[in-house]
């Protein structure tokens, strides 16, 4: 991750994974809130499930690309923890970076596991994903020694949104289904995708001058942008939401009378804890 692609690629994938959350939470909400008009098929729990496995599979997948592109590609220590010959650990910020990997292909397949069989507690995702944060922030909190002033910072900066996602994703096992949790961590993943982009730009700038990691200004301004971010990631979900929430409305309106009665489910119970995936 010691380069600009090194911080591009796990941007993404928090972008991606932001963005894709926003989506479904919107839509699983928006369709419980008119389950009265007869919404549940927009988003039944098969549907559900379905796409629980397809994400997870997804994130399983680009876990994996992320472990062999931080051990093989550049220059990676291709799996050599330590140099007997020169006695040393050979390039300690590459396996800690695969290591955050790990956590959140570990994730992923525990989800798995959980959408696919009844071998464990369906909270255990939730838990699991609020571990697999965690544990990339305590990383990174042991990452900064010896760095210089600015770079030190913005990686500081990046741990609020990190250990944030944590705590939200640990609530969400007491609070399953409660969509301003939902939104929060959607929140802040896009936010930490963003700012890791901007680690890149200020640590290893593609183009243009290089930042100097001493001056004091530049500090007060990446803080200033760091709000920013926060703000845009705000933005993006609450578009994204509303859009969703809209969509849902309309297309229940231009449902006809008839199969709006066919779709219309059976009185029953408040929903149980399996039914809110």
């Amino acid at each position: 991750m010691g380069s600009f692609k090194g911080h591009a690629l796990p941007g993404s994938f928090f972008m991606v994974a932001g963005l894709w959350w926003t989506g479904k939470y919107s839509l699983w909400h928006a369709t419980r809130r008119n389950k009265n008009i007869g919404s549940t098929r927009l988003a039944s729990r098969a549907s559900q499930r379905r796409l629980e496995i397809i994400e997870n599979s997804v994130i399983l997948f680009f876990s994996f690309v992320g472990m062999l592109a931080e051990q093989f590609l550049a220059d990676g220590p291709r799996l050599q923890l330590y140099d007997f010959v020169e006695k040393h650990w050979e390039d300690l910020m590459n396996w800690q970076h695969a290591t955050m990997y790990l956590f959140f292909g570990l994730s992923g397949t525990v989800s798995l596991i959980i959408h696919t069989t009844e071998a464990a507690p369906l909270a255990l995702d939730r838990l699991m994903l609020a571990i697999s944060f965690f544990n990339e922030g305590f990383l990174f909190l042991y990452h900064l020694h010896g760095r210089s002033m600015l770079d030190v910072h913005v990686h500081q900066l990046l741990l609020y949104a990190v250990f944030g996602g944590a705590l939200v994703a640990f609530l969400e096992v007491f609070h399953r289904g409660n969509i301003i949790l939902e939104l929060l961590r959607c929140t802040l993943t896009l936010l930490q995708g963003s700012w890791f982009w901007q680690i890149g730009f200020v640590l290893y700038p593609p183009h243009g001058a290089e930042w100097d990691l001493k001056d004091h200004n530049n500090m007060m301004f990446v803080t200033m942008c760091y709000s920013w971010h926060l703000a845009f990631a705000m933005l993006v979900v609450s578009v994204l939401y509303w859009t969703v929430s809209c969509v849902v409305r309309s297309r229940l309106k231009r449902t006809p009378p008839m199969e709006m009665g066919l779709l219309k489910p059976r009185d029953r119970d408040p929903e149980s804890e399996d039914e809110i995936l």
